[in-house]
């Protein structure tokens, strides 16, 4: 495969990730995982895009969407099976496409976090670590594994025409 990580690249992606399930943990063991704190987690996700700093709101899933496009537009020129498909249903692809996932995505997360500790300090006037994981992973990684996999099958059909079309 051409497109290999660089070592500085996984390193930051297991820095990264490392940082989400370390801001899980300490929100767990700091609030504790009650009803109480589902619903103030809840309540707090609702209110977030209409509050100050939306454009973070805007912003993650677009980078999201770009690095999901440029991988699948890569797995459909190599005829990789769609990503979350492959993760689903294949056991052998499912740890390397999964760190597929967490090297692209690891900026655009670690920029979620920042975004968000900084929108609950100004916002909430407290931290919230649990939260600011959450809402790191629903706007910047569930977008690139729910979109990748179609934006591959749309590549390759696209690829598809313009090779049938130059044939003619």
């Amino acid at each position: 495969m051409k497109n290999q990580p660089t070592r500085n690249q996984i390193l930051l992606a297991q820095g990264v990730w490392a940082l989400v399930i370390l801001f899980l943990l300490v929100g767990v063991a700091w609030y504790g995982l009650s009803g109480e704190v589902l619903m103030r987690i809840w309540q707090n996700l609702v209110e977030r895009p209409g509050g100050p700093m939306t454009f973070r709101v805007i912003l993650q899933p677009i980078m999201a969407t770009v690095a999901a496009a440029l991988a699948g537009v890569r797995d459909a020129r190599a005829g990789r099976s769609p990503y979350l498909w492959s993760i689903l249903r294949n056991p052998e692809q499912r740890v390397p496409r999964l760190q597929e996932g967490m090297v692209a995505t690891a900026r655009i997360i670690l920029l979620g976090l920042v975004m968000d500790v900084i929108y609950q300090i100004v916002v909430f006037d407290t931290f919230h670590p649990g939260e600011a994981a959450i809402v790191a992973l629903l706007l910047a990684f569930a977008p690139y594994l729910l979109l990748r996999g179609p934006v591959a099958r749309i590549a390759r059909w696209w690829l598809g025409r313009a090779s049938a079309g130059a044939n003619r």
